[in-house]
């Protein structure tokens, strides 16, 4: 079996784990050597949904699963999963994130959806909706954006930034279940009770490039001290976010406090904070019933929906 097989065997597994009956897609986008590639499920409103890291689009499925009444295009990034490739440097990747996720709208035929994003998936989806308003209808941010208000990963992570010691690191702890569990644990997670997920990470992490990619994006987002000034959320970008903003944040998220998080919802015009009183940066994995609680209204109001 090769490492395509292996992930999308995986992806499959964990979408029929969750009865999340998504298809793949293939767009063609310029910003990428290869297509782009999306999962697609439901009907109804559209809402893209943007992973972190270098989590393939897959990891959303427990919260796809919440989103009944909603049309939902989860989005492998450039190199990871089985999206196409792009050089990611820190001079050029919010052109990078604004361009791939224009275009894949563009492809897609999604004038101004509604946007779910995650971590750098969050940081992403801010780009665009500071560069291309006209694009985003409303925000949902799952976890601290990456980099926001004086944030930065954590030290593991920072360490594997430097070139030849993150060369060295990734060898000495190759994909595998334990690797996948350590990691999350770091963020707040425990994935004791998701094999299917911890599977579907172990494979994308597998896949060809993907281990050159991950080191590549840390060392264009953060420095060994934190993260790259070209990189930061400041509170002055923040503040000229015009679209609605819900903010879902986890107690333990390793990435930022839920002071962060309060501060945020204060800075954003329009913004709301909901603090779940467990999970860590990927709370939905855990407890996708709590994060949709607050996360289905905002969609619904957003969209003109307001079904209870």
């Amino acid at each position: 079996m090769t490492a395509h097989d292996e992930f999308s065997a995986a992806q499959a597994s964990l979408l029929r784990r969750h009865g999340v009956g998504a298809e793949s897609h293939f767009v063609d986008v310029p910003a990428v050597e290869g297509p782009a590639h999306v999962l697609i499920t439901g009907d109804g409103p559209p809402v893209v949904l943007v992973p972190g890291f270098g989590d393939p689009a897959a990891m959303w499925a427990p919260l796809m699963a919440e989103l009944d009444g909603f049309r939902l295009f989860a989005v492998d990034r450039p190199n990871f999963g089985l999206t196409g490739r792009a050089a990611q440097r820190t001079a050029t990747l919010r052109q990078l994130a604004v361009g791939f996720l224009g275009q894949v709208l563009d492809q897609l035929g999604l004038e101004r959806p509604l946007v779910i994003g995650n971590s750098i998936g969050s940081l992403w989806s801010i780009w665009l909706a500071l560069d291309r308003p006209d694009r985003v209808a409303a925000m949902a941010h799952i976890g601290c954006p990456a980099f926001a208000l004086g944030t930065s990963a954590p030290a593991p992570m920072r360490l594997l930034s430097i070139r030849p010691l993150g060369r060295l690191l990734m060898k000495l702890s190759p994909p595998s279940p334990q690797q996948v569990e350590r990691f999350a644990r770091m963020v707040g997670e425990d994935l004791s009770g998701a094999p299917e997920l911890r599977d579907l990470l172990v494979a994308a992490q597998k896949l060809p490039g993907v281990p050159a990619a991950i080191l590549d994006l840390l060392h264009a987002v953060v420095r060994l001290r934190g993260a790259r000034p070209e990189i930061a959320l400041t509170k002055e970008q923040l503040a000229r976010i015009r679209q609605p903003v819900l903010l879902v944040w986890g107690a333990r998220d390793a990435f930022g406090p839920v002071e962060v998080g309060r501060e945020a919802a204060r800075v954003i015009p329009d913004a709301a904070l909901h603090v779940l009183r467990d999970g860590g940066h990927i709370p939905w994995v855990a407890q996708p019933g709590e994060v949709a609680v607050p996360l289905v209204p905002f969609l619904r109001t957003r969209s003109g929906r307001t079904r209870p």
